[in-house]
């Protein structure tokens, strides 16, 4: 049984913020979101459902204005999109369970560790310390992430 999913309980605990970027398709303000100067050990889940995104050291500071990684922790949990809205060509990258709108990727991050740039909405993750990893539930989780204690 797969413990990530949608529903109306986790839509309607959203705040207006996470509902406009994860169900309506937005974007943060640069610069303005909650998870982008983060440097703690853990893992990112979709705010939605749950299910894991990205960790922590697979972050790196860009410039950008928003969150970026490298790649995702369960590339299986990642859908992208082709996204022509804004005049532009993109791909989108949606979370598969949540069906959240997470931001874009392209292909300009740093070579040495592959080349692609997450650029991820704060409003569409939650952070799960690796602190508290194992009582939430995602002790797998933990030899992705960097121990600093």
């Amino acid at each position: 049984m797969n413990p990530y999913k949608k529903s109306d309980a986790a839509i309607a605990a959203l705040t207006p913020e996470q509902f406009r970027v994860t169900q309506q398709n937005g974007t943060e303000k640069p610069g303005s979101g909650e998870h982008l100067d983060n440097t703690e050990p853990g893992i990112y889940v979709d705010v939605v459902s749950g299910e894991p995104l990205f960790a922590s050291s697979d972050k790196f500071e860009s410039g950008c204005g928003w969150p970026s990684f490298t790649k995702p922790i369960e590339p299986a949990y990642i859908q992208e999109l082709q996204d022509v809205s804004h005049g532009m060509v993109r791909t989108e990258v949606r979370s598969v369970h949540g069906d959240s709108h997470l931001g874009h990727v392209f292909p300009d991050g740093p070579r040495d560790r592959g080349g692609l740039r997450y650029c991820i909405n704060s409003a569409s993750l939650r952070f799960i310390h690796r602190k508290d990893m194992e009582a939430a539930g995602y002790g797998d989780y933990l030899n992705q992430v960097e121990d600093r204690s």
